[in-house]
């Protein structure tokens, strides 16, 4: 679409006739005498191309350009000159106008084939930056992933000259991406074996001559820049360009002490409950497996104390969450205080807690477990200056006296636990048969 801004109405059919009839047109032009109402359509409407008169009744020169380019930047301004504003067009063309058209040039063969040619480049052009925009985001995306990864990566090309470090090869090497760029792969990425103390083979060798992705040897230990070194695994692969051709390799390493730490963190995170570091239902239900193999074994009973901390909600309406989360930390303490190394106490979840006792002699033996624990908090935890007392109720089962099996023996410890609730604060219940079928003892 054409915009043609001409106050003048002799010049403006001149071109309008250059362009062709409107029937047979090939473009569709909007013609306006003004500066004002010129901007306006700008505001309302996205055009290829304008053609704009310098000598304007309400704009000239320059000035006169310089607000229609604010208006509509992305269009192709060819600016109308006559002989007497030649020299203002050239500065118009300086100040981003794609070109000056001087009016007497408007004929039917040259115009139509003139703007053809700008609107088809300014087609050209903007598919151009698209494609350099969506290009530039591509690697944009792939760099910061890349920087982002736990993982160090490193490139190089097929001469083996390192082309790319992230943050964590940076550390890892010592080398800064500045430096460590154009060097040897050798010298950034130095290698030994760790047991015989012998150069390492390149791995980006391998994966540019066997065209595959190749683990590093076991043992391997990176020398840093500093000569301290670490012991690392994990493999290179070959860069190929659009056409399958191998350009270079990439390294991807990582401290194998450091993934191993990881790796035993992540799993006790698995297994225990976040705010008091107690195991988790999951680590609760492996050992009760254990336990109950155990006690057949030898002939022994396992003891469930399924535990409610009766005052806790008022407490963390009360005092806040913040508070609540002390709490339950410090009746974690106490709990662990009460119990053998060989038990297990589990946050079950909110204010639940599950004791597992191993292999016990008799059913007293879990009834003194859960004497003991109401001995431990006769004395209210001290948090922030409040003095707060909490009473447990608790839920006794035992195998294989009440059940044989972990999900059975603890769902009948709930049911005693809440059989204690019902009777008051500090109350302790074993389950009963009766439990099951809804009866209160």
């Amino acid at each position: 679409m054409i915009l043609l801004i001409e106050d003048s109405q002799s010049d403006a059919e001149w071109i309008l006739k250059a362009l062709g009839e409107p029937e047979t047109r090939r473009f569709d032009v909007v013609w306006v005498t003004c500066l004002a109402d010129a901007l306006g359509h700008l505001a309302r409407n996205t055009f290829d191309v304008v053609l704009l008169d310098l000598m304007l009744p309400d704009g000239e020169g320059v000035e006169a350009f310089d607000r229609v380019y604010r208006a509509q930047p992305e269009a192709l301004i060819l600016v109308l000159s006559a002989a007497d504003t030649e020299e203002t067009a050239r500065r118009a063309v300086r100040h981003g106008a794609f070109d000056h058209l001087a009016k007497g040039r408007a004929d039917p063969y040259w115009l139509p084939r003139a703007l053809r040619y700008v609107m088809e480049r300014k087609a050209t052009e903007r598919v151009l930056r698209q494609a350099e925009k969506k290009l530039f985001e591509e690697k944009e995306r792939s760099r910061v992933t890349l920087d982002s990864i736990g993982d160090a990566v490193l490139a190089t090309d097929l001469d083996y000259n390192v082309t790319y470090l992230n943050p964590v090869a940076e550390q890892m090497t010592g080398w800064s991406g500045a430096e460590a760029l154009g060097q040897p792969l050798r010298k950034v990425f130095n290698i030994i074996d760790g047991a015989t103390r012998e150069a390492g083979q390149n791995p980006a060798w391998r994966a540019i001559d066997q065209d595959r992705t190749v683990g590093l040897a076991m043992d391997c230990v990176l020398i840093r820049r500093d000569g301290t070194e670490i012991v690392i695994e994990d493999s290179a692969a070959p860069i190929h360009d659009r056409d399958g051709r191998v350009t270079g390799a990439v390294i991807v390493f990582h401290d194998r002490n450091q993934a191993r730490a990881v790796t035993e963190k992540m799993a006790y995170l698995a297994q225990h409950d976040g705010l008091t570091g107690l195991p988790n239902r999951l680590l609760l239900k492996e050992r009760f497996s254990r336990a109950i193999a155990l006690a057949r074994r030898n002939q022994k009973l396992v003891g469930l104390l399924f535990l409610d901390l009766d005052d806790f909600k008022e407490i963390n309406d009360s005092l806040g969450h913040a508070i609540g989360d002390r709490v339950l930390q410090g009746a974690a303490e106490r709990l662990l205080s009460c119990v053998r190394a060989s038990d297990t106490v589990c946050r079950y979840g909110g204010d639940e807690f599950v004791i597992l006792l191993t292999e016990i002699n008799q059913a007293q033996d879990a009834a003194l477990a859960a004497e003991k624990l109401h001995a431990a908090f006769a004395e209210p935890l001290a948090i922030d200056g409040h003095r707060l007392r909490i009473h447990l109720s608790i839920g006794i089962s035992l195998y294989p006296n009440d059940d044989d099996n972990a999900d059975d023996l603890i769902h009948d410890a709930d049911v005693a636990m809440l059989d204690a609730k019902a009777h008051g604060k500090g109350r302790c219940r074993s389950f009963t048969a009766g439990m099951r079928l809804g009866h209160v003892t």
